[in-house]
């Protein structure tokens, strides 16, 4: 009985030392460094926000069941960064179909004075009608805006943690 106590305790430690979250870090541009769980696809596209046409570099994944992402976008003039901020927030609460978001300031070394950084929290739909949550930031560094995002059904501390913490700048 004692064996048999004794390598469910085993296994049990063993389980939780295979982490599946595997932290790396990655560069999606401007200098800004990030941690993502998982090895990031990358891509780009240009979107129009706030009047603007603005090509957006992206390395996202997903793990555990969550999708992480990390965006940058290069405005051109600072000056532009709380307006793009504004509509690439009501895109994202306006996409998830969201029924409740906060949003709370948010701090980073390093960021622009033009624009406070700020987090959002929000639940939604993900497009085939599952329920969705999201934590989210932007942030500006010279002339690009950051974005950092997860999209899970929950979101847990050491989800989110290491993800937001694990941002830095220059």
């Amino acid at each position: 009985m004692y064996r048999q106590f004794l390598l469910l305790g085993l296994a049990l430690v063993l389980a939780a030392c295979s982490p599946s979250l595997n932290w790396r870090e990655v560069r999606p541009g401007g200098g800004l460094k990030a941690l993502l769980p998982c090895k990031p696809d990358q891509g780009s596209r240009r979107q129009n926000l706030a009047g603007r046409e603005i090509e957006v570099q992206m390395l996202g994944c997903e793990a555990a069941g969550a999708l992480y992402a990390v965006s940058v976008a290069e405005l051109g003039d600072a000056r532009h960064a709380l307006a793009v901020q504004v509509q690439w927030q009501a895109n994202l609460l306006g996409n998830m179909q969201a029924t409740a978001s906060t949003s709370s300031a948010w701090s980073l070394k390093g960021v622009n004075a033009l624009l406070e950084p700020v987090r959002l929290k929000a639940r939604g739909l993900r497009p085939d009608g599952q329920p969705v949550a999201v934590e989210a930031v932007w942030f500006a560094h010279g002339t690009r805006l950051y974005h950092a995002v997860i999209y899970a059904e929950r979101i847990a501390t050491e989800m989110s943690e290491p993800f937001f913490s694990g941002l830095e700048l220059p």
